[in-house]
């Protein structure tokens, strides 16, 4: 995961691609409760809000 990972050595380009991940995951895969169980993606989504 993102958080409590030590950053030395890695190259920008590992972190800008672990960053990419963290954010998918963060609006594709983590549920809130606050939004009905749904994912942030899902929660828009069932708005009519994405594409």
């Amino acid at each position: 995961m993102f958080y409590g990972r030590s950053w030395i050595g890695v190259t920008m380009d590992d972190f800008i691609n672990e960053l990419n991940s963290y954010i998918d995951w963060y609006n594709t895969k983590r549920i809130k409760k606050s939004l009905g169980y749904m994912s942030p993606v899902e929660y828009r989504h069932s708005l009519g809000l994405s594409a």
